[in-house]
Parts: structure tokens; sequence; C-alpha cells
């Protein structure tokens, strides 16, 4: 039940909140949703530790005869994405309450509703209730793009939508084609979807679908030409999302549905479809170096280290699937703190121009402790969250072919030199006429940060919990891809 509860709680306070029209009011509620949220998780966590590491699991036939099955669940990999979704959303709703948002009733409503759909979308484990879930995380997302959005917002939040929804089609027609294929009696839950029986160029086919399904919402290379645009026109909460959760439906999606279903593709085209996130890093690292814009800065670096996580995901071992796993997590922190330290310095200086600033550090040393322990992270240094899972990447990389390894690592050394380049140039040296005002962190703006910090030592330090989580969901792929 506690998984249904988690669906179903947001949900429910996304609809409430639509009625509610007092600012003050509307932000607690959902902050407080948020948070009760992430307690029923932890419960969760102690319940799949403490029994069994049970898959928590909730069934109910709903459209028996097409075998539709509302068939939600917690393995390993649900649980990790779970923790993640419901530690990101409150720290993104709190970060929230520093900037005037209208109409914020449906603003919060929105950011929980899509708090549901991710849930849904990392706990279904039928295929069409999968696909709901997908879709439904689209809706807030335009939505909270379109409205609250900056410059060009419905020009740049139509392409977003145009180019996910498309790749969405075409993951439901894999899904409807998987499941007529599927033995009898046909059924859209995901151990027969696994079980179809598809010839070489069916599966050729339905991995093809899956796969742009998925690349686009990662990105991946080259599919990748809506996201710097969508996350500089979005509102900063819109970007949190859209970067530390949105883009690793697409990569769970890799690993839950398209491995295990088509990973005969993969073996017989030796790594071919590897290539495309490894020059998706090469490009965005190089982009990201020449970028002036903080936003759009964050994109290219987030287009290269997911490259590097989608890589991973595709070698088909178990370290470098692991290591997928745990980037995704790492990957989603960091993105979500570096976007609220440039949400900070935009409302005090009112520009992300990278060339308008300098100096920060001189009047705000709060801020750019901050700051570098998250670019710490970033760039993957040991002891930090970034590390644990880019060195099992490499690692797994390495055991399937060792130039793949030798191009993915290029990620280290080109992570090294765009965040400390730019951290170099907004930071440090002497203040100028548009940073010579500029006000440390107050402690309140400071606690989401905080939380953000805690959660970088503690996946660095001390990686167990989130290893073995990993290492369940993980073991279960592999067992069905050999």
């Amino acid at each position: 039940m506690l998984t249904l509860i988690l669906i179903l709680l947001p949900l429910l306070v996304a609809i409430g909140l639509f009625f509610i029209k007092n600012e003050r009011w509307a932000r607690n509620l959902a902050l407080a949703a948020a948070l009760i949220e992430s307690g029923i998780s932890i419960a969760a966590l102690y319940t799949y530790f403490n029994f069994c590491h049970c898959q928590l699991l909730f069934r109910f036939e709903w459209l028996a005869n097409y075998g539709i099955s509302l068939k939600f669940g917690m393995d390993g990999l649900s649980m990790l994405m779970t923790l993640l979704t419901n530690f990101l959303v409150p720290v993104v709703i709190y970060s929230s309450f520093t900037q005037k948002v209208e109409r914020a009733s449906s603003f919060y409503s929105l950011i929980i509703l899509m708090q549901a759909g991710l849930i849904g979308v990392f706990t279904a484990f039928d295929g069409m209730m999968f696909y709901i879930f997908w879709e439904l995380t689209l809706i807030p997302a335009y939505f909270i793009a379109a409205y609250w959005g900056g410059e060009n917002r419905i020009r740049i939040t139509l392409k977003f939508f145009a180019y996910t929804f498309s790749g969405s089609l075409l993951m439901l027609v894999a899904i409807i084609y998987l499941y007529f294929h599927t033995p009898l009696p046909h059924s859209f839950d995901h151990i027969w979807l696994y079980a179809s029986n598809l010839n070489p160029a069916e599966q050729v086919w339905v991995f093809l679908a899956f796969f742009l399904a998925f690349a686009i919402k990662i990105p991946i290379f080259p599919f990748h030409t809506w996201q710097p645009d969508t996350y500089v026109t979005a509102p900063y909460s819109g970007s949190m999302l859209l970067g530390g959760l949105m883009s690793k439906m697409g990569l769970f999606g890799m690993i839950r549905w398209m491995i295990p279903i088509t990973y005969p593709v993969l073996n017989r085209t030796d790594g071919f479809f590897i290539i495309f996130p490894l020059i998706g890093i090469v490009y965005a690292s190089l982009i990201a170096i020449r970028q002036d814009d903080l936003k759009r800065f964050v994109a290219y670096t987030s287009i290269a280290h997911l490259g590097l996580v989608a890589a991973g995901a595709m070698a088909l071992n178990a370290q470098a699937m692991q290591g997928a796993m745990i980037q995704m997590v790492s990957h989603g922190i960091n993105i979500v703190g570096l976007f609220i330290i440039i949400q900070y310095i935009e409302s005090r200086t009112k520009t992300t121009s990278i060339a308008e600033l300098q100096g920060i550090a001189l009047k705000a040393p709060r801020l750019a402790v901050l700051f570098m322990i998250i670019l710490l992270g970033s760039i993957a240094l040991p002891l930090t969250n970034g590390f644990v899972g880019e060195f099992l990447i490499l690692l797994g990389l390495f055991k399937y072919y060792w130039l793949y390894a030798a191009v993915a690592g290029l990620t280290v050394i080109f992570s090294v030199v765009y965040m400390l380049w730019m951290y170099q140039r907004v930071m440090l040296g002497n203040t100028n006429t548009v940073t010579e005002s500029f006000t440390d962190l107050s402690w309140k703006e400071m606690i989401p940060l905080i939380a953000i910090v805690i959660m970088i030592f503690w996946i660095g330090i001390a990686p167990g919990m989130f290893m073995h989580l990993a290492e369940n969901g993980v073991r279960q792929i592999i067992g069905v891809v050999r």
C-alpha cells in the first residue's frame, strides 16, 4: 500500500491546491505534502530493507480483458529514483519561496502533479501504466515552462513538447506491438513484455522506437537541441525538475524497459549506439567551455554528464549499470544545487552572464563555499557523490571496450576545465559594478543547499545503502540480459 500512497497523495494534493487562492497557504501546503511524501519514502525504504527486500507491490486488474493492470512496486531501482524524487521536490519547492510567483496555487499544484507522475513512472511494472505516467509528467512540465517561463517561452516550449511527445508516441507504438507478441493471454505486465517473442528485425524496430523516446528525454546527441533553450527559458523550479528528475526518466526507461526487451540489438551492433552519448560528452563539453550564460552552461554540462550515464547503461554489465544508477542520483542532486546557486546570483545581480560577474566570493563567502562543494561533486572529486558513479561507469565501460572508456574518461578532464573556469570568472577576482553590492546567503536560503551538500558527502563517503539498492535492481536486469 505504501507504493499506492506515494502516487495517490500528490495526486490528491495537486487537485486540492488548484482551489487555494492564498499564495502563502498554497506554497506551505505544497511543501508540507512534499515533506510527508519524503517521510513515506523513508518508511518504504525501512520496509524494503527489513522485510526481505520485498517489492512493496500493489496490483489491481484494471482492464483485465486487455492485459492492463495497475501494477506498481519498488525494487532497488525504483526505490533509488523514488528517494531522489522525494528528496528533490521539497528542495525545489522551498527554493522557490524567495521568488514572487504569480498564480501560486496553480504553480505548486503542477509541481506536485509532476511529482506524482514521476513516482508513477519509476514504480510502474505495467507497460501501459509506464506510458500513461510518462505522458502525465509532460503536462505540468509544459505549463510550468509556458506560463512562468522567460523570453520566447511559447515557441521554445512547443519545441520541447513536440520533441518529447513525438518520442512518446513511438514508445507507445512499441509497447502495443510488444503486447501482441507476448504469450497468450497477452499482457502489458513487464515480465510478459520481457518474454515477448520477436524476430531479429522486429527487435531492431522496437529498439529504435524505445531508443528515440528515451534519447530525446535524456537528451542524447543529436536529439538534444530542445534542451538548452528549454532550460534557459523555464523558471528555475522548472529547470530543476527538468534537469534533476525528468531527464532521469529516459535513463530509467532504458534500464527498466529497453535493455531487458531488446538487448540482443545492442549485442549485435557491438556498442554502436554507445557512440552517440560519447560524442555528446565531447561535443557538449566543448560548447560548455565557451558558454557565457550560466543556465545554458549548466544545460550543456548536463548533456555531457548524462551522456556518460547513458553509455554506462548500455554497456550491459553490472558495474557500468550500477554506476549509471548511482550517477543518476548524484547528477540530479548536483544540477539542482547548481540551479539554486544561479537563481540566487540572478536575484541579486539581475544577470546570468558570466562575463558580467566577478568577485562574488569577496561579498558572499558562504555562497562561495557551498558553490565550490557542489562543483566538486559535479567534477567527481573523490569523497563526493560524483566520484562513486563515474568510477563504476568507467570501470564497466573499460570491461566492455577500452576505447569507449578512454573517450568517456574525457568527461572528468572536461568537467574540471569548464566548472573551475566558470567558478574563477564568476566568484573570484575583484568585484565590479554588478557585484559590488552583492549580499551573502541568509540562513533560510542556505537550507536547501545544506541539504544538497549533506547528500553530496553522504553518497561520496558512505555510499553503501545506495550501492546496495542499485545492485539489487541491476542484478535482476542483468539476469534477464544473460
